[in-house]
């Protein structure tokens, strides 16, 4: 059997920012350090933070009066920045850059007086987050699509969540355009996805199956898993080697593996130890070099 790895894989600079603020915070704080919402959708990376003394919560009301708390990389609406001011916490925002850019763009495009429309999954994080920034319609490209019942002159602008499917979203762009004559689109699909669905690409010219290796709730884990099974080769997305099912792999020659954006390369590894591949080549991707800086706390 033959592996091919897609590059890039991983952890993108937005995962890597949120660990380490949670990792920096526990130098310098008091335990536990809380945490609201996981701080990135893999259990791995969570439990090894919990065991160094982070406590991941959903609410920030569960939190006590005084204590510091890590906002997760996936962006919160100002009803929670505004909960943690009433309870007196000391608040560190790990929301990745590439999210706060999208509510600065809600905040701009409402205040231009243009109605605005998000392309996101219903009930994500990152989406609650957006849509707490101002008043906008979610178009949710999981579900047949439903449009806002606007004027067709109405201006709109239409923002995504940074972790959908490349080709979906064109398609949820398109329809939104076709209905109204005055659209600005913003596509905020970040670097980490479109890189990683386009190496994915690649491998599905090499395999017969692709592994992505990610948590279940990793939005971009699982659009992976849909971008290789929309290009006709079998996929599935496993959190490590204990999740392989050895029926997947008979009369595979060629596997292709990467992962999403939260996962440790450490359960890449694991997991093509466990194949007992012959061989493992690396397929030719995108270079990434993306780096973000601190909050304020850790610039010192």
């Amino acid at each position: 059997m033959k592996v091919y790895l897609g590059v890039p894989r991983g952890f993108c600079a937005g995962v890597v920012r949120a660990v380490d603020v949670v990792e920096l915070a526990l130098e310098k704080y008091s335990h536990p350090v809380y945490v609201k919402h996981q701080i990135v959708h893999n259990p791995n990376v969570v439990n090894s933070l919990e065991e160094k003394g982070a406590m991941t919560v959903e609410d920030v009301d569960e939190i006590p009066e005084g204590s510091t708390v890590v906002f997760s990389a996936h962006g919160s609406p100002p009803e929670d920045f505004a909960k943690a001011k009433k309870r007196n916490l000391n608040v560190i925002d790990a929301t990745c850059p590439l999210v706060t850019k999208v509510h600065n763009e809600a905040i701009k495009y409402a205040n231009d007086g243009r109605r605005l429309v998000l392309v996101g999954h219903k009930g994500h994080q990152e989406v609650k987050g957006t849509m707490g920034q101002t008043d906008m319609f979610l178009v949710n490209d999981r579900n047949e699509l439903v449009m806002p019942d606007w004027d067709e002159d109405t201006p709109v602008t239409v923002l995504t969540q940074t972790t959908l499917s490349v080709d979906d979203t064109k398609r949820s762009i398109e329809e939104i355009k076709s209905k109204f004559s005055d659209v600005i689109v913003r596509n905020d699909l970040c670097y980490a996805t479109t890189s990683r669905q386009a190496a994915v690409k690649q491998l599905c010219k090499l395999v017969e199956l692709v592994l992505v290796i990610g948590a279940e709730n990793s939005s971009n884990c699982n659009r992976l898993r849909e971008v290789a099974q929309a290009h006709g080769v079998d996929a599935y997305l496993i959190n490590g080697p204990d999740e392989l099912d050895s029926s997947w792999l008979e009369g595979v020659e060629n596997v292709g593996i990467t992962s999403g954006a939260s996962t440790p390369e450490s359960m890449v590894q694991a997991v093509i130890e466990s194949l007992g591949a012959d061989e493992v080549e690396r397929i030719d991707g995108d270079d990434e070099d993306v780096n973000f800086v601190l909050p304020a706390q850790f610039r010192e």
